[in-house]
């Protein structure tokens, strides 16, 4: 078998969530319809476990909020949080394949 470019994940989608939010339910469903069309290496991030303390900071009013970012770049760090690829709140198949496309250029 050959390994194509469709096998791999050239990008990495983190999401930012929290239990219990109607949205970031809403997040995950939006980027497993994401996934069935350009899969993508995923990490969520709960912004209420104790080591996620500075992201709550960040993003407590704000979930769910998702960074694109290249699957070879260095993990998300809040102090660089303002230059991440992101959305935020609620967002839609197509806007998350169009911050891929940037992401990847």
């Amino acid at each position: 078998m050959r390994v194509t470019g469709r096998l791999l994940h050239s990008c990495r989608i983190t999401l930012f969530t929290r239990e219990n939010c109607g949205l970031c339910s809403q997040a995950r469903s939006v980027l497993s319809d994401v996934w069935d069309k350009r899969p993508f290496a995923f990490k969520e991030v709960d912004i209420i476990k104790p080591e996620s303390r500075a992201w709550r900071d960040l993003y407590d009013f704000d979930v769910p909020v998702i960074h694109i970012s290249k699957t070879q770049s260095p993990d998300e760090d809040p102090k660089l949080s303002s230059k991440a690829t992101r959305l935020m709140h609620r967002f839609t198949v197509d806007e998350v394949m169009a911050k891929m496309d940037s992401v990847e250029k």
